[in-house]
């Protein structure tokens, strides 16, 4: 087993940081572009947000067929060939003939982009020691924020200097040429114990996963933070597209460096879990974001982007929480523990635009945060049970223990 800090954990950690950057570059690419594909397709909002919402429910999609199988055949050889095949999709959306061809396009990349989130963490379970995993996933979800950064950063530079299919080339040879270097960096594994698949199993362990109330609290609070804070950031890029702010692509792109915010809240999350329980922190970072989308009523763009900014680390901060708790909580069966997650997660954020829309058409800003609020009372509720159920547990084990 790999130990935390060693030179083994540093390169295994930085090849799944790599890889975790890649996905989400491919995947939010197109996020800045959205007014743009609404005016240049003459489509509605929420069906210029398909790009985004399918992608994201494909890929919640294959996180049920990749967890299960990687418990199965392993982890390593389904990421690096679902990574290779996520960059050449992108360079065929530099050259999608209509709207309706880019949107088939997303849906199987997004399957493919579904392949490396859904075993990464399971793959740290089988190969690192309990202690290395917390601060592993830490980093490794710092990347998912770094990675959406650039790919909405790169990806509204590109379309406002030369186009769309700009955005999509350049995100696709950053990815080929990415992928090589994972491939190098990923050590073979050493902790796997592959288990035949057989279907029954697989769902029998999903069930199992969906009756412990350890994980069900997760899962939902992961899917229903997820749901409001993507789509956040989706129908924001529409209000500031508008006057009196008139943002072009380019400028939407970098409202996206606000997840930095996220970038810090993800990797401080192994320092704050040692003051704090893991459903403590998850409901701390619920609050944040609550916070953070209430500043973002103001009309002064700079006090939107310092919203935004809180809004990311709370949000990142409870999502390491949740993600990092599901991979310790589970009694059998990582893999697909860990892509049932992710299957929420991303599930979340695709249902976000239907839940969302009406919001955004009755009350424009304010009724979108509106909407944002009602859920998160739900996801801290949540995160407030965990807490409960963590401090009943450990008061019956040390009553088991002084009974011993």
């Amino acid at each position: 087993m790999i130990d935390a800090h060693s030179r083994a954990w540093w390169r295994a950690t930085l090849a799944l940081s790599l890889g975790s950057f890649l996905v989400f570059l491919n995947l939010y690419v197109v996020q800045p572009l959205l007014p743009s594909l609404h005016q240049a397709h003459g489509v509605s909002t929420l069906v210029a947000n398909l790009t985004m919402s399918l992608a994201t429910l494909s890929l919640a999609a294959a996180l049920l067929v990749f967890g299960p199988l990687s418990d199965a055949i392993g982890r390593g050889g389904i990421m690096r060939l679902t990574l290779l095949a996520a960059g050449g999709l992108s360079l065929a959306l530099a050259v999608a003939p209509n709207f309706e061809a880019l949107l088939a396009l997303r849906v199987v990349q997004g399957f493919v982009l579904g392949g490396l989130p859904a075993v990464a963490i399971a793959w740290m379970g089988d190969e690192f020691e309990r202690s290395a995993m917390l601060p592993a996933v830490g980093l490794y979800i710092a990347a998912n924020s770094l990675g959406g950064i650039s790919g909405r950063v790169i990806g509204g530079w590109a379309a406002e200097s030369a186009g769309v299919s700009a955005s999509f080339l350049w995100v696709g040879g950053l990815t080929l040429a990415g992928v090589a270097l994972f491939w190098w960096l990923l050590p073979a594994s050493r902790g796997f114990t592959p288990r035949r698949f057989r279907l029954g199993e697989a769902l029998g362990d999903l069930a199992g996963h969906l009756g412990q109330p350890e994980l069900r609290g997760a899962y939902l609070l992961g899917g229903l933070n997820f749901l409001v804070f993507i789509n956040l950031y989706s129908y924001l890029t529409f209000r500031l597209a508008a006057e009196p702010f008139a943002l072009d692509a380019r400028w939407l792109g970098l409202l996206f460096l606000t997840y930095l915010g996220g970038t810090l809240g993800s990797s401080m999350s192994g320092r704050l879990v040692r003051r704090a329980s893991p459903p403590t922190c998850m409901a701390l970072g619920t609050l944040l974001l609550a916070s953070g989308m209430a500043l973002t009523l103001a009309s002064s763009l700079p006090i939107i982007l310092g919203g935004l900014t809180l809004a990311a680390f709370g949000f990142f901060l409870a999502h390491s929480m949740a993600s990092g708790w599901v991979g310790r909580q589970a009694r059998r069966a990582r893999g697909s523990a860990s892509a049932l997650y992710l299957v929420f997660y991303y599930l979340g954020a695709s249902l976000g635009g239907l839940w969302l829309e009406p919001f955004w058409r009755a009350g424009a800003w304010p009724g979108v945060l509106l909407g944002g609020a009602l859920v998160l009372a739900i996801t801290l509720t949540l995160a407030l049970r965990l807490r409960r159920g963590e401090r009943r547990r450990a008061a019956e084990e040390a009553a088991a223990q002084g009974m011993a």
